[in-house]
């Protein structure tokens, strides 16, 4: 599972209940500038902007209680923050991961940065 998961071109961002990082893919640390090491263990706060995280925190934690996203399986755009302070546009879709019985483990995110597409249509947007 490990290779293949690490050799999908989007990034795959497992976390916990308590929203730790519990796998990062290569795409992942390509996408976002961190290693897995640096992830590992650590919050989504990581990834998240700033003034998106009481938002993003709230729609989690509604998940892992309910054991559904509102936005499960639908494709999103949503900024997302790199390493370095840039800041990204990615088209995230997320699942709720539960086990056999329906417990809630955690939440799956895949991801694909986006910025230049948008950065295009904004651009064409604007000329027209």
């Amino acid at each position: 599972m490990r290779e293949i998961l690490d050799q999908l071109a989007d990034a795959v961002i497992y976390a916990n209940r308590s929203g730790e990082i519990v796998r990062w893919n290569c795409a992942s640390a390509d996408m976002f500038g961190f290693s897995a090491e640096e992830t590992l263990g650590r919050s989504l706060d990581l990834i998240i902007p700033e003034h998106l995280r009481a938002s993003h925190w709230r729609g989690f934690n509604a998940a892992m209680t309910k054991g559904v996203m509102k936005l499960q399986g639908r494709p999103t755009l949503t900024r997302a923050l790199h390493k370095s302070g840039r800041k990204l546009y990615a088209e995230m879709t997320f699942a709720v991961i539960k086990g056999d019985k329906g417990e809630v483990f955690g939440s799956v995110a895949m991801a694909r940065d986006v910025t230049e597409r948008v950065k295009r249509e904004r651009s064409a947007v604007r000329t027209t």
